[in-house]
């Protein structure tokens, strides 16, 4: 229910034509290879997830007849390196076998960054700053409560004079994945609500994308932030970029059906 509470949130904020962002860093795929049934289940879900939650914004701009975009809401992202060859690199004297998406990753310099972090930072300046850091999943197996037993500390700090200490973490972690694009000195990283702000992050996003999906070697430069690779349609609609397909590999973003795994198994 997280994902619906976060889109129904979106929603009502746009019915009362109030700014709101929501900026949501995921995994290009879960945990294990990226050709196994497991992780297309996961990813089959996971696009279904991303549909919903567009389409709930969509039908809310439509509703109150604005011209904004449903990424002007709520963006999704993921991390990711790319490198060019450095003299006095390491060489493994054993290189994976050839055609695998390992060998296509090291061929064309290319790796994602696993993200395993479960951590929600909630930063408004006329508001209750506050972080919630556990280890529970997004996940039914995390969240139904009988399953598996998880933990999790609540931080908040209410506005005073004093340093804004979750606004600061917040920009360590914008500062660490833009490479220092953003900064404590950049007046729309105060405001992560406002649509500078958004589409500045998305601008770097997508451009790292271009950088980190294309055929040529281009360095990234110490930016790990990419765009999830999804294009959302003005009322919501969740379609394919490129060929569909993760770099290096032949999984499909959007994941598929397994004829084999229960749902119970996969989420």
């Amino acid at each position: 229910m997280i994902p619906v509470e976060i889109a129904l949130k979106i929603a009502a904020k746009i019915r009362a034509r109030e700014r709101f962002a929501v900026y949501i860093v995921i995994p290009m795929w879960p945990e294990g290879p990226p050709e196994s049934e497991t992780v297309e289940e996961i990813l089959h879900w996971t696009r279904e997830t991303m549909s919903m939650m567009y389409q709930i914004i969509g039908e809310a701009i439509w509703e109150v007849g604005d011209k904004s975009h449903p990424r002007d809401y709520l963006n999704f992202f993921c991390l990711a390196n790319r490198e060019e060859k450095r003299d006095g690199e390491f060489e493994a004297v054993s290189s994976p076998h050839q055609k695998t998406h390992y060998w296509n990753a090291q061929r064309n310099r290319r790796f994602m960054v696993y993200v395993h972090s479960k951590l929600m930072i909630g930063n408004k300046q006329s508001a209750i700053h506050n972080i919630l850091i556990g280890s529970a999943n997004i996940n039914q197996r995390s969240m139904d409560g009988c399953r598996d037993t998880e933990i999790a500390i609540g931080c908040y700090q209410t506005n005073t004079n004093n340093t804004n200490e979750i606004q600061a973490y917040r920009l360590s972690l914008w500062y660490e994945h833009t490479g220092g694009k953003i900064t404590a000195d950049d007046l729309s990283s105060s405001e992560p609500e406002s649509l500078e702000c958004v589409r500045g992050l998305r601008t770097i996003g997508e451009q790292m994308w271009e950088i980190y999906s294309g055929d040529k070697v281009v360095d990234m430069l110490g930016i790990h932030l990419v765009a999830y690779p999804i294009s959302v349609t003005g009322d919501g609609a969740v379609e394919e970029v490129g060929d569909g397909c993760f770099p290096d590999t032949k999984t499909l973003v959007k994941g598929k059906r397994s004829k084999m795994f229960p749902p119970v198994l996969t989420t």
